[in-house]
């Protein structure tokens, strides 16, 4: 049912203080009263978890995470108020078991489960909840899956409802989730009408024309014939008819109102929704119109109102895997950078956890869709009825919860539970689990119909994992080591997963970090525990392969150049591979890259570093995601193809200029062209068109020494002239030779800022900026020869107040002073 967020008559107090919490061996304190007795007792932040509660104390390090699971963790809180109540628990981390005034009121064995409970307080209550060690329950397994996962560390989990996060050593930090990670509340129902559940259904007809189904379930105590009711929308009514005793429901037709779209191809349009049943006023929050289909066909693709959607983001992992925070806050700084590098979709995984309702809230409002795995992966699930049914509870609360949010657009089964079993050699009528086929589509289909339901990630194809049909994880760029030109070769037709790379952070980040061959530098890079690589490995094969260096010998001569060329290729590959992608005639329809953000410090596959400061793939991948783009794509002994892409619903009157530069500086070959694109259309132009004369713009042809070697397409608004896009094809690879490039760098007030106003003589190559005050809204970009670039200057900190640090490039001699 979806949220009801306020009701005349109901008053929620949050339980969010006066908390304590202690630990002991399992079994220690049996009761309350043996818990009371226990020293040590700590505050403890709720919602939050054991762990964060130790950190805070000083007790805890993520450096060294102390286990958790071996152990139980008590809590503790008085209750305020006298007289009935609703007990609300939104979630428990895992095994728990709870008392009022020492009395037992509940037991829970589902982390994804919320709970309603009434309580009647005495003015003096106190609840207490023991969350029992979870590693004897992890040992006693109920039966045997027909595999094992090697990714998960404890074979148990596939039996306990608890996110893996912390479970899977090749990449995540053993950290064990413990405690009320979500919020408690007690609620009071003082008026005549409790609204039990509101059934909420939108969508959008083919004429535009926004349709609202409304079913209020509800308790009337107010004496006498229950009132008329009414829900509205952007100041339009209809009527809510009882159909029987308890239940109130009505349609709403709203023509003419703003659908809500993704924000790279619309405006999020969200209307507040409201009902009234007599003097009762019912707040069901914000919701948007809008009408998601999946193509037909053996590939994955969406549209959104009728028009087709190339889906590009990222796979969201937590913003601190110790807390594990729920709030707006603890949200809007990541989803922001989402949203500002294009991203139009984010992946939360079966790996991860459900987020709460700040997560749907603020990707409605940033028009952001959501892929929601539900928390299953790798495993054979068991299928026994008590698993199923907590199953089904746990699917049905986030599917209530979530139902008048217009950004989910993707609900799957899980993540590669058909992939395992298939990688492990095991026949076709293996790779399917009536969890993924029959009980998760079930519940989707019946409180989501409107969002379309993929049983795995991946799926589809002779293999679950084949690229070129249904929904694929893309490493042949990546871990497989594959060139750059098999992203387009495989016929990638969606990927969920993508181009995982070691991703360095920033230099400042990396201030006082044990260099990249430490031990404790290598064991926060990611890796496969199967495989006898990690990612770290896999990027030096690229930077090998695209800039011609030996990674070792860079390493070790040169540790700083290493750094920068290993920022600059990991987005080189990312840029590139959505290049193909994007480009007109390919047939794929998006792509999600692992991972958003770091989960902790390192050069993890975050775009984002677990500071939330961006690193250069994110750069990469703001560029690759634009909305109005040009993209240059090799087409071999045809030249290069130019690629022109507006997806907003207004036309673009735009400049093309086009020209093969020799040392990076003088143009042996351009053109410019005045273009229109149409509101959400693609055109492809030849080099050769746009020059009007035979120009070996890609060297395939070889006649004689190299004419150029680099080129540059720019789109301008024909209006103003500003830079809209540019792409950049280096014919003989990526090496970026040093030369002196003339780069001048000017800080300038920016408001009450500062920005950089930067020129070069000749082609700069990655061009960033090292400053422990400032860093650049846009970085690791190429700069034209001739162009002048004003770029933002961000605060690192408080403190940070004039720009003092040094602007590097590539294919420079040396970095530029600026201050």
């Amino acid at each position: 049912m979806a949220r009801v967020h306020h009701a005349t008559g109901r008053h929620v107090v949050a339980l969010d203080r006066d908390w304590t919490c202690a630990l002991t061996p399992p079994g220690a304190a049996a009761t309350p009263a043996d818990a009371d007795r226990l020293p040590g007792w700590i505050p403890a932040p709720v919602p939050g978890t054991a762990a964060q509660a130790l950190r805070d104390a000083g007790l805890w390090s993520l450096d060294a995470p102390t286990p958790l699971h071996d152990r139980d963790v008590w809590y503790r809180v008085p209750l305020p108020g006298e007289g009935t109540r609703t007990l609300r628990l939104r979630g428990l981390a895992t095994i728990a078991e709870l008392w009022l005034d020492g009395e037992p009121i509940l037991s829970s064995d589902n982390m994804f489960h919320a709970h309603a409970l009434p309580v009647r307080l005495t003015g003096a209550s106190t609840l207490h909840i023991a969350f029992r060690a979870l590693e004897p329950v992890l040992k006693r397994q109920r039966g045997r899956g027909r595999w094992r996962p090697t990714m998960i560390a404890s074979p148990g989990m596939r039996a306990v409802r608890a996110t893996l996060l912390g479970h899977m050593p090749g990449w995540c930090p053993p950290v064990h989730a413990v405690g009320p990670w979500r919020g408690v509340e007690l609620v009071e129902e003082t008026g005549p009408l409790t609204v039990h559940a509101a059934d909420l259904r939108t969508g959008l007809v083919e004429d535009g024309t926004a349709v609202l189904d409304l079913s209020l379930s509800v308790a009337w105590t107010g004496g006498g014939p229950p009132p008329p009711g009414r829900v509205s929308v952007a100041g339009i009514e209809a009527p809510l008819a009882w159909t029987d005793p308890h239940t109130l429901a009505g349609r709403l037709r709203a023509p003419g109102l703003a659908p809500w779209w993704p924000h790279t191809h619309g405006e999020p349009a969200l209307h507040a929704i409201a009902a009234t049943v007599g003097d009762t006023a019912i707040d069901l929050g914000r919701t948007g119109f809008r009408r998601i289909e999946r193509d037909p066909g053996d590939g994955f693709a969406l549209r959104v109102n009728g028009v087709p959607i190339f889906a590009r983001g990222a796979c969201w992992s937590s913003p601190d895997i110790v807390a594990l925070p729920g709030t707006r806050d603890a949200y809007v700084s990541w989803l922001a950078l989402a949203r500002d590098a294009g991203m139009n979709m984010i992946r939360v995984g079966g790996t991860m956890l459900y987020e709460d309702d700040a997560f749907f809230e603020l990707c409605d409002e940033l028009g952001i869709l959501i892929w929601q795995d539900f928390a299953f992966a790798n495993f054979d699930y068991p299928t026994d009825e008590l698993f199923t049914a907590s199953v089904r509870r746990e699917a049905a609360q986030l599917l209530d919860r979530t139902q008048s949010s217009p950004s989910l657009a993707v609900l799957c089964g899980g993540s590669e539970a058909e992939q395992q079993a298939a990688m492990l050699g095991l026949p076709a009528e293996a790779w399917s689990q009536p969890l993924f086929d029959t009980v998760l589509r079930e519940e989707s289909a019946r409180t989501r119909p409107d969002v379309p339901y993929v049983t795995n990630s991946p799926t589809g194809g002779a293999l679950p994992f084949a690229a070129d049909a249904g929904v694929a994880h893309y490493y042949g760029v990546g871990a497989y080591r594959r060139p750059l030109e098999d992203a387009r070769r495989a016929g990638v037709r969606f990927a969920s997963e993508c181009l995982a790379f070691a991703n360095l952070p920033d230099a400042e980040t990396l201030r006082g970090v044990p260099p990249v061959h430490h031990p404790r530098w290598k064991e926060r890079v990611p890796r496969d525990l199967g495989a006898p690589w990690d990612f770290e490995d896999i990027r030096d094969h690229y930077l090998a392969r695209l800039f011609g260096v030996d990674p070792t010998a860079l390493r070790a001569e040169d540790p700083d150049r290493y750094r920068r060329l290993s920022r600059a290729v990991t987005a080189e590959a990312m840029e590139a591979s959505f290049a193909e992608w994007r480009r007109v005639g390919s047939t794929c329809a998006g792509g999600l890259v692992w991972l958003f953000q770091d989960l902790w410090p390192g050069a993890g596959w975050g775009v984002v570093g677990a500071d939330g400061v961006p690193k250069a793939a994110w750069h990469a991948l703001k560029r690759a995601f634009r909305p109005v783009q040009v993209l240059l794509t090799d087409e071999g002994v045809n030249g290069l193809a130019v690629h022109l892409i507006n997806e907003t619903p207004r036309p673009v009157a735009a400049t093309l200029s086009f020209a093969c530069l020799a040392r990076g500086e003088r143009a042996v070959a351009q053109a410019e062209r005045a273009v229109e694109l149409l509101p959400r259309s693609a055109q492809a132009i030849p080099a050769a068109a746009l020059l009007g004369r035979f120009f070996d713009t890609t060297r395939a042809y070889r006649f004689g020494p190299p004419e150029h070697d680099a080129t540059v397409a720019t789109l301008t608004d024909a209006a103003t002239g500003d830079r809209l896009a540019d792409a950049f094809h280096f014919p003989d690879g990526s090496t970026p030779e040093r030369a002196d490039l003339g780069l001048s760098a000017e800080p300038v007030p920016d408001g009450d800022g500062w920005a950089l106003v930067l020129r070069s003589r000749r082609l700069a190559r990655s061009v960033h900026l090292d400053d422990d005050g400032f860093r650049m809204a846009d970085e690791w970009f190429h700069l034209p020869p001739g162009a002048e670039r004003r770029v933002r200057l961000l605060p690192r900190h408080g403190g940070a107040t004039r720009p003092d640090g040094e602007l590097h490039a590539l294919n420079a001699y040396g970095p530029v002073r600026v201050r």
